[in-house]
């Protein structure tokens, strides 16, 4: 263990030192003080529905790490729910809240000196969040999953928060009256756990799951089921045995295990924000990651589970199908999954996933097989051009059209988009831009999912297009490229796009282009200014100092 970990700092000292009354204190007997300490990194809250059950796995979790020798200490952890702030000047603070996430629970296990740590989170970015913490510190680690919502229902159809987002949308162009649009708010979200499609929280609890840093099928448990907190108690003794074995994050956070993660998250048809966390956890890891790797991988690997925003099913479907370890055995069965991947449990992924049928089960239309995928190559798309010459990301699943030309729609944030949205002034064949909203400018990158939701909810899915340097929800689905990097705020071209200019989206060539001369160009950009910072203190003005582009994760270290 390196100088900052407990056994120099508490064990050997605390003879003679005052610590030793301290923990007293907190419920340390004589014969703990050999223990490991185990931090318990609690994101319980009553904010969000994805968190509200995550007090019960802690305390769970804190038991099984007693009963299996160490001395846990749980401390609190923040969340923003997106989809309450969805829409709003709060969204500004979600994407902010990964950092601050992950500088907590950095703060206080590298502060107390913990021999490892446990890390529940729901919400969208407690999960990125604390793995960023986790790679930093190369403590032993382990990460549980609060679980997923089960399915609302409404007239024969399974409801998830998506179906309340594009409700408003067919409000608007009157295909459902008031009283449907409220049952469907009234129902959508029944009970405790993270939006049940192939979201962002359901994406990144399945790649960590990939990754070797959750147990297996823990990913796709619904929040309110037995297994979950059984899942949590069992996360707590393979802890404290990665720990007496000293097994590191970063012996786990290799290169083979971002690939794996990319490779899965193509195969389930996962969120856009995979790309932007994925690229933030490896630069905690110090492992090289870029844009173009997920280009490499998504030629490689099909999308084989037809699953919500884009699909029919939803995450407990998956788990009843076998779940993210069926999902990963085809994958390894086809070549393109690292099997010699170390996990948490100090098994490699081929042998965690040795008794996992190498194909789907047939009575079941969750997983594809690998020669009848949904797609067959992935969905989420590097797309490059004048328009992005860092890179920006594409979500092709949904609709059949991927590429489109056409006027520019230009809009200075998320709000004035929305407005036209709703007021009908958006027609087939525009394509959309919202900028100002990158990770500087926002700050915060904000998620679009109110504008792409409102769109489809219109009819106009497959017939607008839309780019933002903002980001997508992982429900978002449409012809919608967002993290436009480099982004307005800095004077990327997204910020010279004038009002009916000609601009391409084209999904197949990987192309985001204006189309205008470079000359042209040149002219506009000569005399951009760049606006005044839209907040000067406080939390965001502090982020759009520190924050980097979104090509390279949205990091502010």
């Amino acid at each position: 263990m390196s100088d900052n970990r407990r056994s120099k700092t508490i064990t050997q000292g605390v003879q003679r030192s005052p610590n030793r009354a301290l923990l007293r204190a907190v419920g340390f007997g004589d014969w703990d003080f050999d223990k490991p300490i185990v931090g318990v990194a609690n994101a319980h809250s009553s904010i969000t529905p994805c968190n509200i059950g995550i007090g019960v796995l802690a305390a769970r979790a804190e038991a099984a790490l007693k009963s299996a020798g160490a001395m846990p200490q749980t401390f609190g952890t923040i969340t923003i729910s997106d989809g309450i702030s969805m829409g709003t000047a709060g969204m500004k603070y979600s994407l902010v809240s990964r950092e601050v996430i992950a500088d907590s629970i950095e703060t206080v296990c590298q502060g107390q000196s913990m021999d490892g740590v446990l890390a529940l989170g729901g919400c969208d970015k407690n999960m990125p969040g604390a793995m960023i913490a986790i790679a930093r510190m190369n403590i032993p680690a382990i990460f549980v999953y609060g679980g997923t919502i089960k399915p609302g229902h409404y007239r024969g159809q399974d409801l998830t928060i998506m179906s309340a987002f594009e409700a408003v949308g067919q409000h608007t162009v009157h295909k459902i009256d008031d009283e449907e649009l409220l049952e469907i708010e009234r129902r959508a979200c029944p009970g405790a756990g993270s939006c049940g499609g192939m979201y962002t929280a359901n994406t990144m609890s399945s790649i960590f799951e990939a990754m070797g840093m959750s147990l297996p099928y823990s990913s796709t448990m619904a929040a309110e089921d037995a297994e979950k907190a059984e899942s949590a108690a069992q996360s707590a003794e393979v802890l404290v045995s990665a720990i007496r074995k000293q097994i590191l994050p970063r012996q786990i956070l290799t290169r083979q295990a971002f690939e794996n993660a990319i490779a899965v998250a193509m195969a389930v048809g996962g969120s856009t924000n995979a790309v932007l966390h994925l690229l933030a956890i490896a630069h905690a890891a110090q492992v090289p990651l870029t844009l173009d790797d997920f280009e490499a991988m998504r030629e490689r690997v099909p999308v084989l589970c037809d699953l919500k925003p884009s699909g029919r099913y939803v995450s407990t479907d998956l788990h009843r199908a076998g779940g993210i370890p069926q999902v990963m055995k085809i994958l390894l069965a086809h070549g393109v999954l690292h099997g010699d991947a170390l996990t948490i449990s100090g098994q490699t992924l081929a042998e965690v996933l040795q008794d996992v049928p190498s194909e789907a089960r047939t009575d079941q239309e969750v997983i594809r097989p690998w020669n009848n995928p949904i797609y067959a190559q992935g969905h989420l798309a590097i797309l490059k051009g004048n328009l992005a010459p860092e890179g920006a990301v594409a979500k092709t699943t949904g609709f059949m059209a991927h590429k489109i030309t056409g006027p520019a729609r230009v809009f200075e944030s998320e709000e004035s988009c929305m407005e036209a949205i709703l007021a009908q002034k958006i027609k087939p064949g525009d394509v959309v831009v919202i900028r100002y909203e990158g990770p500087k400018g926002g700050p915060g990158m904000r998620e679009m999912l109110s504008p792409t939701s409102a769109i489809i909810g219109e009819g106009l899915g497959d017939s607008v297009g839309l780019i933002t340097d903002g980001r997508f929800s992982g429900a978002t689905y449409g012809m919608v490229v967002g993290h436009v990097a480099p982004e307005a705020a800095v004077g990327g071209t997204i910020a010279l796009v004038i009002e009916g200019d000609s601009v391409t989206i084209d999904a197949g060539q990987r192309l985001l282009q204006l189309n205008v001369s470079d000359e042209e160009i040149g002219r506009r950009r000569a005399v951009w200014q760049a606006p005044a910072p839209r907040h000067t203190r406080g939390v965001l003005a502090k982020y759009a100092k520190l924050v980097s582009s979104a090509s390279k994760g949205a990091v502010t270290d």
